[in-house]
């Protein structure tokens, strides 16, 4: 059984992204990366995401998590068989590779199996 290995990231969206992100540096000392509207803890990201954003489409919900795997396609194969909706679209990236499933309640979750 394939199984989650760490927790990659934790993205939210915000009416007014530019501003809660002023907040959290200001009120939490989290150093936002203007590049990205977000920072890097350890090897998690978090990010504040305007709410006009379609990053988390098809969800309707506010929220991401981003789910470390050893095996990105032996985790969606079995998400697959249980069931779950799986995004057809798997991205390569100079960070690892990325691919996209929604849960039971319609959240949309995000897999990443990192560059070895």
């Amino acid at each position: 059984m394939e199984r989650v290995i760490g927790i990659g990231g934790v993205f939210f969206k915000s009416t007014d992204a530019d501003k809660l992100r002023q907040w959290y540096q200001s009120n939490l000392g989290i150093d936002v990366d203007p590049s990205y509207g977000g920072a890097m803890f350890d090897d998690t990201a978090w990010s504040i995401f305007p709410s006009t954003n379609h990053y988390f489409d098809p969800s309707t919900k506010p929220y991401m998590i981003n789910y470390r795997v050893r095996d990105l396609e032996a985790m969606l194969d079995q998400l697959r068989r249980a069931g779950a909706t799986i995004d057809p679209k798997i991205d390569d990236t100079d960070y690892g590779r990325f691919g996209w499933a929604m849960d039971p309640e319609g959240n949309r979750i995000e897999l990443w199996e990192p560059k070895r």
